[in-house]
């Protein structure tokens, strides 16, 4: 090819270069004279010009691609974030559901806790009057009889026997 191209180079440049014997218009000369230019800057440049537009595109293409790529990614990424957020608004739900069962049984549990403290010291209450009663009449007893045995022995009757638990229970 190379040679072809250089061959018709050789043979244009001796054809047209001279203006011997030609008419007015060079249109056709000037015309070859472009093509051959054209063909040899298309021969030179071409491939260079290809390759750099086909790796320009290639390059474009692959940006591209990767782009699409980050943009999947990011979509899958959001659809897991969002799986997430619902998941962790279920939780909640469960969780204050849950937290508020707690609650209730724990409330139940100290009242119930409460109830028992309180009737255990109301029995404590009545165990301790019944004990300060019997106390105290047993107080009143010995009183009675130490005043009764401390009275002579004639006039230990009914009568006085009253009058004296009278006295103390009043």
């Amino acid at each position: 090819m190379k040679r072809i191209l250089v061959l018709m180079l050789s043979i244009s440049t001796f054809a047209l270069a001279s203006e011997a014997g030609h008419s007015e218009t060079d249109i056709v000369q000037r015309t070859i004279n472009f093509l051959l230019f054209a063909g040899l800057v298309w021969y030179l440049v071409g491939e260079p010009v290809k390759a750099f537009f086909a790796s320009r595109s290639q390059a474009i293409s692959d940006e591209l691609k990767k782009v699409q790529e980050r943009l999947d990614e990011s979509i899958a990424q959001k659809k897991e974030a969002l799986a997430k957020i619902s998941e962790a608004e279920k939780f909640a739900e469960e969780l204050a559901a849950s937290s508020k069962k707690e609650n209730k049984i724990i409330n139940d549990t100290i009242m119930t806790q409460c109830d028992n403290e309180l009737e255990a010291l109301v029995r404590q209450n009545r165990s301790l009057k019944e004990f300060e009663q019997r106390k105290m009449v047993r107080g009143v007893v010995e009183s009675v009889l130490a005043e009764t045995l401390s009275q002579s022995a004639d006039s230990f009757d009914k009568e006085t026997m009253t009058n004296i638990i009278l006295k103390k229970v009043a």
